[in-house]
Parts: structure tokens; C-alpha cells; sequence
């Protein structure tokens, strides 16, 4: 992914030091139940009697069933996840559709689990993964939220992972929510809408390593100024204004 510089600087002796196996415990912890059972979620909601199904539950400013909060949710573009301050993943918005693709692919047996378990271990993920939650846990240079682009190879394809940080009502850190999505359909919506389009910045400082790595002449590839412009070349010319182009004779 594409980290801000701010991220880049961040000591890896502070950040090294989370807690991805969730050994401690926060203020909504359910404690008794082994984190990596497949069969979490329900023992879990049996501990603590959860609410479930036409159960009400009364919001800071709305009153829903759990029904109507899972299908809510469920129908939210992107893809959502939550981890507590405790480094657990507690919730994710399933797919409607059960073959459905994710771009960060969660099943209903990892809910519970901790961050340890959830991510593989390969490459820096792990490391990287610690810096993002170490930063909003600490509000690393004052900032509550990270933008984390993933270069696709493809340029109609951008694909974002944000991580806010999540507070309770005195302020104090309860964990991370993801948004995950692929902002280019509505990139695209917008331009559509307002009769915009995308071209290449030259003078632009950034983006040039995505386009680098991306392959223009794709099929699904977006097209880049010099295209654009090969385009308009290949364009018939206009008639001729023949109120304006006649001859002075």
C-alpha cells in the first residue's frame, strides 16, 4: 500500500509493540472463550444475552431492530470492518451474496479472532499493520484517521483502505474501523455527472509510481493525456463553416 510520509516516519520499536494477540482486556471484552474458535460469535452472544433479531436497540439519535442494523449495514457500499482497542476483530458487514469477492476477504469463522490470526504472515503485513493501529491508537502527528491506496496494475481500479480511529463519549480510543472500496466507479459517476474527465497531471508530485505500475494499454485501462489526444487526432474534421469560409472574391 501507499503510506503518508507522516506514517513512514513512525518508530518501529513504539509501534512493534501492539498487542496483536489480544492478550489483554478492554471494557467490552467477553472473556472465557477461546478467540480463535470458529464458534465465537455465538457463544460470545450467549455470554453477554446480546440482543438479536426484532431485539430494539436504542441509538444515540435512532431507534432500530438488530434486523434492521445488520441489513443496513449489510447493504453499505464498501466493505466495513471493526477491531477493538484490545486488537480483537469483532465485526465485519458480510456480502449479501455468499460468493461474493471481497478485496479484503473476511469469513464469519474469523470474528473473534485476534489481529494476529487475521492477517498472514507474510511479507510486512504484520508490521504494517501494527504502524496503522499504533498510529490512530496513539493519534500519531495528530491524526485520526489513514488513507491507504493499493496500486491495482490497473488505472480504472483504485482501490482504498481507510482506518479511522474510533472514540468512546470521553474521547478515549475503542478500536478502528476499515472502509474498504474502489473509488474509481464513483470517480467516474462524478465525471459522468458533470461532464468532467480525468486526465494525467504533469506537474503533479505524486501518482506517478501508481501509473507506473499500472498498465494503460489494458482493455479496462484509463486513458492517459497522451491517449486522449491520440484520440482526438484520429476524430474526422469538422464541415467546413461555409457562411465563414467563403471565399473574398
Amino acid at each position: 500500500m501507499a503510506e503518508p510520509q507522516w506514517l513512514k516516519n513512525m518508530n518501529p520499536d513504539e509501534y512493534m509493540q501492539e498487542d496483536f494477540d489480544a492478550k489483554g482486556k478492554g471494557r467490552y471484552t467477553v472473556s472465557g472463550i477461546n478467540k480463535e474458535d470458529p464458534d465465537w460469535l455465538d457463544q460470545a452472544a450467549e455470554k453477554v444475552h446480546a440482543a438479536e433479531g426484532d431485539d430494539y436497540v436504542k441509538l444515540d439519535s435512532g431507534l432500530l431492530t438488530v434486523n434492521q442494523i445488520n441489513w443496513m449495514l449489510r447493504d453499505t457500499i464498501g466493505e466495513l470492518s471493526f477491531v477493538d482497542e484490545n486488537n480483537q476483530f469483532l465485526w465485519y458487514n458480510r456480502p449479501v451474496d455468499p460468493i461474493a469477492k471481497m478485496k479484503a476477504k473476511r469469513v464469519p469463522e474469523q470474528v473473534g479472532n485476534t489481529m494476529n490470526d487475521v492477517h498472514p504472515h507474510v511479507g510486512d503485513v504484520i508490521q504494517e499493520t501494527k504502524k496503522v493501529v499504533h498510529a490512530l491508537r496513539t493519534r500519531q502527528a495528530g491524526h485520526d484517521d489513514v488513507y491507504m491506496p493499493v496500486p491495482t496494475g490497473n488505472l480504472k481500479e483504485l482501490v482504498l483502505h481507510y482506518y479511522k480511529r474510533v472514540v468512546d463519549d470521553e474521547g478515549n480510543y475503542a478500536g478502528i474501523y476499515e472502509w474498504v472500496q474502489d473509488l474509481y466507479p464513483l470517480v467516474k459517476y462524478f465525471c459522468e455527472t458533470t461532464g468532467q474527465k480525468l486526465v494525467v497531471d504533469e506537474d503533479a508530485t505524486t501518482g506517478a509510481t501508481y501509473r507506473r505500475n499500472s498498465n494503460p494499454d489494458a482493455a479496462t485501462g484509463a486513458s492517459t493525456k497522451a491517449e486522449a489526444a491520440q484520440e482526438q487526432a484520429e476524430k474526422p474534421e469538422p464541415a467546413a463553416d461555409t457562411a465563414s469560409g467563403a471565399s473574398e472574391n
